[in-house]
């Protein structure tokens, strides 16, 4: 696949490769952008946005667009296609550049225009009669989309401002063959089936209000399910000889301003006052573990220092941005913050990575690595940035695991590993990060004296693995189509009486369980067993347990698994052997 660079040089990439995959989609946006003019022609093109999930562009229509629309739009593009148009790269001087997009009455190019780096020239790429304001890789031909849908439509503020004016924003995708789309919508209706806030609502775990968007409230459901990925977290934690603390929710401006994410980050930040003094709520944790590193001297024999915290964290997102769990504005961050010496960096990156990766294995998934390198608004020197890049590269090579780099997209204090994960429908998310900073112990003074007796300064990591949880406990939900394996089902066992004659049975067969730690629900309304079952089954539970008369007069239980097809028989176990069977299955549900 060739792309047009925008110095009118080509290149060869594949559509796998995320330039491949970026020039693609943006051509294709292009290309609706095109179509939409022709179609509309007093319709005002805005922005382009192009994602790991395909492209977007908002337009400002003369008339109310709709849903309805998205089938003739499609229509005149696939015209265009078939029109095998060329795409060409040109310059133009900046004044010339504005004259021609006040002839064609173009308000947000302008705009964008004016927002570009200042120099003499502004880019255009060209398909047909249609030109746009653009300075990134295209396809040298629009005949290379073979494949192309527009997904859907919705509202987007102009430069994401509530103060900008509300734009109309199409989504889409497409594809170098016809396969890959067939594949793609295919995967996006199993999607809407596992979609988290409806199972989330439908299973108990979690809901959210209009008195608190992007505050969810957790369930009982939710709160068992979040408890336990707490809990084993700490248990993995201590075992790696981690030191569990907790910092305050809000912390004076000043420190932030040390920590550069005043800077670099107050517009998601929550701010305060109170006695004349600004407070700023955390969106992250380091800079309270940092106070806690410096509250008393340190020695090159106590580090490496292991801090981990569950910090509940908050990060002002617009309101158009969230999404269930998967985007909040207030959230739980397993994060850590190791303190070390130089020469303990490459080892503790390889435990963390170790770490992770159990972790990760715990529920199935696989993952792939990204190693995100310096961005333009860095702090620190060159040097810095270097060495910390080649420590993460050498920790992560020596493992022998691939990677792939993202260029410029590192944290702006350091560079960082990021951890993908893949998901049981093929779709990726990330969670894991693991970034190396020399720049915080700088700005906060820390040290500690070394085996010559000096003050040093430590290197830090900064890491998390779950990321937020809330949004991981929104990708299990959606990974696992809402059926959790046993040990990790917030209800386990739902117990259903046939009889009200069996009830003293049913009695004893919950306390059983619950004593040998099972999490069990009973189901004793007087309602026919079917409606039961049935209810049970749209619960998920992993298993069924079903008890009458004759099962107490026999001390056994009716077993069905969650799975089981409709005509399949159920299992019977006798009472004595139903805590040895289950202690058995959970041990099988917590091995990948």
């Amino acid at each position: 696949m060739k792309i047009l660079l925008k110095n009118g040089t080509t290149a060869e990439t594949n559509f796998e490769k995320q330039d491949g995959s970026q020039a693609f989609w943006l051509t294709s946006a292009h290309v609706l952008a095109h179509a939409v003019k022709k179609l509309y022609p007093e319709t005002k093109c805005a922005a382009v946005l192009v994602s790991e999930h395909g492209f977007s562009y908002d337009f400002d229509f003369p008339f109310s667009f709709s849903a309805e629309h998205l089938h003739t739009v499609e229509e005149e593009m696939q015209q265009l296609i078939k029109k095998s148009l060329s795409v060409q790269v040109y310059e133009l001087e900046k004044e010339t550049a504005r004259s021609y997009l006040e002839s064609r009455n173009e308000d947000y190019q302008l705009e964008l225009l004016q927002d570009t780096a200042a120099g003499e020239t502004a880019v255009f790429y060209k398909q047909g009669d249609y030109a746009q304001l653009c300075d990134e890789a295209q396809l040298t031909n629009i005949c290379q989309i073979k494949a192309f849908r527009l997904l859907s439509i919705a509202g987007a503020y102009w430069k994401g401002s509530e103060q900008g004016k509300m734009l109309t924003r199409i989504y889409g995708i497409s594809f170098p063959k016809a396969s890959m789309l067939e594949d793609y919508l295919r995967m996006q209706e199993e999607a809407k089936l596992r979609d988290h806030r409806k199972l989330g609502k439908e299973l108990g775990i979690f809901t959210l209000s209009e008195e608190g968007p992007g505050f969810p409230f957790f369930l009982p459901n939710g709160m068992v399910l979040k408890n336990l990925l707490l809990n084993d977290w700490r248990t993995m934690h201590i075992q790696e000889g981690y030191q569990e603390i907790s910092t305050p929710v809000m912390l004076e401006r000043h420190l932030w301003e040390i920590s550069g994410h005043w800077e670099h980050y107050r517009e998601n930040m929550y701010l305060s006052q109170a006695d004349g003094i600004e407070y700023a709520v955390k969106p992250m944790s380091c800079p309270g573990a940092m106070l806690i590193y410096k509250q008393s001297p340190r020695s090159y024999r106590s580090l490496p220092m292991r801090l981990a915290e569950l910090g509940l964290v908050h990060r002002l997102e617009k309101s158009g941005q969230l999404h269930g769990l998967m985007r909040v504005r207030e959230f739980t961050q397993d994060d850590a913050h190791i303190f070390m010496t130089p020469a303990q960096m490459s080892d503790e990156i390889r435990n963390v990575i170790s770490l992770t990766d159990r972790m990760y294995k715990k529920f199935g998934f696989a993952y792939h690595v990204e190693l995100s390198t310096q961005p333009e608004n860095s702090i620190g020197s060159t040097k810095e940035w270097e060495l910390a890049q080649n420590a993460l590269r050498n920790a992560i090579e020596s493992m022998g695991i691939p990677y792939s780099v993202n260029e410029g997209d590192g944290a702006f204090y350091g560079p960082k590993l990021d951890f993908h994960l893949k998901d049981s429908i093929g779709r990726t998310w990330q969670c894991g990060t693991i970034q190396l900073d020399f720049q915080l112990p700088q700005r906060f003074h820390a040290g500690y004296t070394g085996a010559d007796g000096q003050t040093h300064r430590p290197v830090m990591i900064h890491r998390a693995i779950y990321g937020s949880v809330e949004r991981f406990i929104g990708i299990l939900i959606e990974h696992y189509a809402g059926k959790f394996p046993m040990w990790l089902s917030p209800v386990q066992i739902k117990l259903l009486s046939v009889s009200d004659s069996c009830l003293p049975y049913i009695q004893e067969i919950t306390e059983s369980l619950q004593t040998a730690g099972f999490r069990v629900h009973t189901d004793t309304r007087n309602e026919k067993l079917g409606y039961k079952i049935r209810e049970a089954r749209m619960d998920r539970v992993p298993f069924i347990l079903i008890a009458g008369e004759k099962e107490a007069a026999k001390r056994t239980v009716c077993l069905r698994r969650r799975d089981a097809e409709a005509d399949e028989p159920n299992e019977t176990i006798s009472f004595c052997e139903l805590v040895k069977y289950l202690n058995h299955e959970l041990l099988q549900s917590q091995s990948y």
